[in-house]
Order: C-alpha cells, then structure tokens, then sequence
C-alpha cells in the first residue's frame, strides 16, 4: 500500500459511519482485490478496523483509534483529500510541507502499545519515479496551481510534436490531471475538451477573464471522457504468455498496462493482456526473447516477426572475404 493511499483510506473510514468495499475502491481509485488487501493489512498493524454484512453493512473504524481530524487545518485537510498522488507529484504541486505536517499530527495521535515503533514514515521511503528519467521541461504544476484555483482563463503556447510550429491558445481550465507519472492540463479550448501536456506549454499567461467551463461539467469528469476517448482510439491490446521466471520483471515494467488472467496461470506460464498506446509499442516486448508468447492480434505477432528478423539481419555475422 502506498503512504498516500493508506492514509487517504484511514481518513474515509474516520469520516464515514459506514463504507463499501466498493465505494472505497471506487474513491481511491482500486480494484477490490486491492482494497481486500488494504484492509487485511490495516488490520493486522493493529487499526480497529471491522467489516459488517448485509444491507446496512460496511466498512467501519470503531471509536478510539486516536484518529483526530479536528487537530487538521482546512489546507492540511485539503492536501490530504489528493488521493493517488505520489511524494514526488505532491512536491510537483508544492503540497509536500503541508502533507507532511498533516501526517505527523495524525501519527502523533496514535496511542503507542506494546513496543515501541519507529514512526513508518521513518523506516520507509518510496520514489516512484523511473530509472534514468529526464528532467522534465516545460511548465510546473506548481506553477499553474494558482490561477486554476482562482478559476481564470489562460493564453498557453503549446508545442505539439503534431504540428510544425508551436500554437497560441486561449484556454478555460477545469484543472490539473496527473496520468501515468505525466500531469496534464485539461481545458476546454473553443468549447471542445483538450489535454494539454505540461511539458509542451512553453510559456502562459493568465487572463482577467473567469473562465468559461461547460454547465455540469467537471474535472473528473471531463478528464475520464478524454482518457477513455484516447484509449478507444489508440490503444491496442495484446494477449501473451509469459513465462514464470520473467512475469514480475514484466509487471514492474509494463505496471498497471498488463492484467493477468488468474484463471490461465500455470506453473510454467501466465496468460497477460498488455496494453500499448501504438502497435510500434510492441517493441517493448523484444528484450522479453522467447519468454514471451504473444497470441494477438494478428497485427502484433506480424510486427515483431518483422522487428526480430531485422535486428537478426542487423546483427548477422559480415561475410569474410
């Protein structure tokens, strides 16, 4: 579980009388496998957390858990409320100090029993970051934090590698939107909904204008028509086996884009469904040799024949003389 999560899941179940496994997954954006998982292990460090069947069931903390809100200020309650955010994108949004002061004033509420525990905070780090990342350039979160809050309208300069020269643009933003370790400014541009990357807008400017967003409209869920709209019309999903030996390396690298099949594992082998933004993305799946199978489509198998036989060709032994 990660730090932002667990604290964002202790939080509900203190503000909640009652709560689904369902509407937690659904809140923090889950699966109930993962939310089962979550609450085992708030369980087994000691939280008194319980579970109640039937209609009028739920999720529950039972009183005493030293969990005390009204210690929170409203901006510490704020940043806390910014579920599945990572250390490094909450610095990207200059919310790290105020996070942190709210979870040690949550953690110095917890009674001590039994031994005595180092704080988890100290004995556990996490940086999600990839290996060997680029700096990225362009426009900060932090930056933008502030006249998005105060509902203005923007004039970007957006560097599309679709286009030849970068665009000038006059923007209504619903807000910020990290997505796979990338933040995103979601806006609507001429009434249209668009996702703006922010390391292409190379400069902006805030207008004295309010901006002008759709009726009924909102960042979330605007953001998930777009995701869903560009999933439909650029993803392509592959269906592999992939060996015992290699399945953890591949779902450290492919992460939340490849789903295992639990009713197709074997002791030799897992049944995957990866999903690539482009059929050219099926590269990823060369330094995998023969201990990937892939079985579809069709498309997929024919490009990594062509892909393997050239690097063959390309590594070939030179004819002697």
């Amino acid at each position: 579980m990660t730090p932002d999560r667990f604290f964002s899941l202790v939080l509900l179940l203190a503000s909640r009388n009652a709560v689904t496994t369902q509407e937690l997954a659904s809140a923090l954006g889950v699966s109930l496998r993962t939310i089962t998982r979550d609450l085992n292990w708030l369980r087994d460090a000691g939280l008194p957390v319980t579970a109640q069947r039937g209609r009028l069931g739920g999720v529950t903390m039972l009183p005493g858990s030293g969990l005390d809100l009204t210690r929170l200020t409203p901006g510490e309650r704020d940043h806390l409320s910014l579920t599945g955010l990572d250390e490094k994108q909450r610095a990207e949004l200059n919310a790290s100090a105020e996070s942190r002061r709210a979870l040690s004033k949550i953690a110095a509420t917890q009674s001590r029993q039994g031994y005595e525990l180092l704080p988890l905070a100290d004995v556990v780090h996490v940086d999600s970051r990839p290996w060997l990342q680029a700096l990225a350039s362009g426009t900060t979160p932090a930056s933008l934090i502030g006249p998005v809050r105060r509902g203005r309208r923007l004039r970007i300069v957006y560097d599309s590698p679709r286009e030849s020269c970068p665009r000038h643009l006059v923007v209504d933003p619903y807000g910020l939107f990290a997505k796979a370790g990338t933040w995103y400014l979601v806006a609507d541009c001429a009434r249209v909904p668009r996702m703006y990357r922010l390391e292409r807008i190379t400069t902006w400017k805030e207008v004295d204008q309010p901006r002008r967003i759709r009726e009924n409209e909102t960042l979330a869920t605007v953001a998930a028509a777009l995701v869903d709209q560009w999933e439909h019309n650029h993803a392509i999903e592959v269906s592999a086996t992939i060996d015992q030996t290699q399945i953890e390396r591949a779902e450290r690298i492919f992460g939340q884009r490849l789903v295992r099949d639990d009713r197709e594992d074997s002791a030799t082998g897992h049944k995957v469904t990866i999903r690539f933004p482009h059929l050219e993305d099926v590269r990823a799946l060369l330094p995998f040799g023969s201990a990937i199978t892939v079985h579809g489509p069709t498309e997929a198998r024919a490009h990594l024949s062509d892909l393997a036989t050239s690097l063959a060709h390309h590594y070939a032994p030179s004819p002697t003389s």
